[in-house]
């Protein structure tokens, strides 16, 4: 993405505020210098931190860069509302569980493996990510919110199948979903369940397996 070019999401319509406030001439945040407001905003050092929020920078992230190897206590890292590409210089994090990568302008899942052995809920929702390859090595993730991304094939949703402890996921507004709730109200759930069956909650709505049904019934 060019410098200083507004980050737009023309698929909804929106601006991110990281966006509408970028000044066009600005340099980007680099991954320290967020680092050093927060510390100062929060009297702490960050590689002692169990939580670390760097969203909405102002200007905005646009490289997740090694700076981030300081963060070896972190549990849980916000990177939202920024300008990020891509995904990188996790290798060090060997704590963390959830990561907040939502409102960026990621398009693919690589660089996740670094954080496959512990991460538990990955939020990426509203970016660009089409392709699904890769996120199997997340053995440990349970919840994914990747909605208003651009998935649009079954063979990509598919993916999550190999995903054993994942139960809770929001999908709503990819490309996917949207074919189905348009054309066919009643059987996003059914069919996104049928493919990826170990799901608890889809779109925040309580799945209820077939088999329970009977069960109750007898």
């Amino acid at each position: 993405m060019r410098r200083g070019a507004p980050l737009r999401d023309f698929r909804h319509g929106t601006f991110s505020v990281a966006a509408l406030l970028y000044d066009r001439q600005a340099k980007a945040t680099t991954i320290k210098e967020a680092l050093a407001k927060w510390e100062e905003k929060n009297g702490q050092k960050a590689s002692e931190a169990k939580e670390v929020k760097l969203y909405g920078q102002i200007p905005p992230v646009e490289r997740m860069d090694e700076s981030l190897s300081t963060l070896v206590n972190c549990e849980k890292l916000s990177l939202s509302t920024n300008c990020i590409e891509r995904i990188a210089n996790l290798n060090s994090l060997k704590n963390l569980r959830i990561l907040s990568l939502g409102r960026n302008n990621i398009k693919t899942l690589n660089g996740l493996e670094a954080v496959a052995d512990t991460l538990e809920e990955l939020w990426i929702s509203y970016n660009f990510i089409e392709k699904l390859r890769g996120i199997r090595v997340m053995k440990k993730l349970k919840v994914l919110y990747m909605s208003n991304n651009l998935v649009k094939d079954w063979a990509e949703f598919v993916r999550l199948a190999e995903l054993p402890l994942l139960e809770d996921l929001v999908f709503v507004g990819n490309p996917l979903q949207e074919k189905y709730a348009s054309d066919q109200k009643n059987n996003w759930i059914e069919e996104a369940t049928k493919r990826v069956p170990k799901l608890k909650k889809l779109d925040g709505i309580l799945v209820i397996k077939q088999e329970e049904d009977e069960e109750g019934a007898n």
